[in-house]
């Protein structure tokens, strides 16, 4: 079967690789739609990230080079022994954490915060940017009978930017700023909507971006290039936001998003960084501002699901480009890095 396989910055290859077999307890999904994530840019332009490079993951035993790929959708088409929760010809997304189980914070629930995290797709075991991929029975969720696989692909991102507001102090009325409008930005901006936000600042650079931010419900658009965001968002807010999520991965952008949260708000790291940044603490300190990050999710695939089964979140709206396999580095991965007015490339690994 073919299948993307990163081999290093910027080297990526679609290749010939064996068909993945089914064992007790796992799925064999064919994959309908995989999305590029923000993490599969950030490991094609400056990784290994998550992915292991010279030291096998504990959990998978396998280091670089590794198949890429884990926000998908597909069919069932082969189940392991004692699997009971899907059958052959269910309708699936994949919830792709890697975790141990027996460390502290696994026994505790919080399996997203692993000691030994990794990410099908990311971390070796396969991915979704291949025809077909086998993953563990508790990492396949079923979709609805109308819910496109395309909507389904969206699922996994979508999961980042709830799970994000679920986890900050948001509550009902709060007015929130999303630095960043990029995929997840924008699905933070459907969340922090559908949790009750009265009021959504959008910060971004992009014609094309902002265009979307203002289609999914932010209601006031700040392009930093052309006013002081942190001047103009604590004039419009009378001192700053209740909560700010930074989904840039940008140092300025951090600190912005800190200047421009309230006395005792809070600030979400929601970005995942190629590199260190400096922030002032003092910032912190003398308004007693809240930091905090977040990664992944957990126990939150069932219910983003119906939020776009429902409509809450349209994540569909965010697709502004699908592509086959073969094209994933030019129309892909190229296309990313120098064209900014995409939003979400999903890609078809098998015709």
């Amino acid at each position: 079967m073919k299948a993307a396989v990163w081999y290093g910055v910027k080297e990526v290859q679609v290749q010939s690789i064996d068909e993945p077999k089914v064992t007790p307890g796992t799925v064999k999904i064919k994959v309908e739609w995989c999305g590029i994530c923000g993490t599969d840019l950030h490991e094609y332009l400056a990784g290994p990230i998550f992915i292991p490079g010279d030291t096998p993951h504990p959990l998978t035993n396998e280091k670089a080079p590794v198949v890429l790929g884990h926000e998908f959708s597909g069919e069932v088409v082969e189940i392991g022994q004692g699997v009971s929760n899907v059958k052959v010809g269910d309708r699936v997304v994949v919830e792709p954490i890697l975790a141990c189980g027996e460390c502290n914070e696994c026994k505790a629930g919080k399996y997203n915060l692993c000691d030994f995290l990794g990410f099908h797709g990311l971390a070796g075991g396969g991915g979704g940017f291949s025809e077909y991929t086998v993953v563990q029975e508790n990492m396949v969720h079923k979709i609805p009978d109308d819910m496109s696989f395309e909507q389904g692909a969206l699922v996994e991102p979508a999961a980042v930017a709830v799970h994000a507001v679920r986890q900050s102090k948001l509550k009902v009325g709060d007015v929130v700023a999303v630095f960043g409008a990029g995929p997840i930005g924008l699905l933070t901006i459907q969340a922090a909507k559908a949790a009750g936000a009265s009021q959504i600042i959008a910060v971004e650079l992009s014609e094309e971006r902002k265009k979307f931010a203002k289609k999914v419900g932010a209601d006031i658009i700040l392009d930093p290039t052309q006013v002081d965001v942190v001047s103009e968002i604590k004039q419009l807010t009378n001192g700053g936001v209740d909560v700010s999520f930074e989904v840039a991965g940008i140092e300025i952008v951090l600190n912005q998003a800190i200047e421009s949260t309230k006395a005792d708000g809070q600030v979400v790291i929601v970005s995942v960084w190629e590199k260190t940044a400096t922030i002032p603490p003092n910032s912190l300190v003398l308004k007693e501002r809240d930091i905090k990050g977040i990664i992944a999710y957990r126990d939150i695939f069932p219910a983003v699901i119906q939020l776009i089964a429902n409509g809450s979140i349209k994540a569909e709206e965010l697709i502004t480009k699908k592509i086959d396999l073969a094209d994933i580095v030019e129309e892909g991965f190229t296309s990313l890095v120098k064209e900014k007015n995409h939003v979400k490339i999903l890609v078809k690994p098998g015709m």
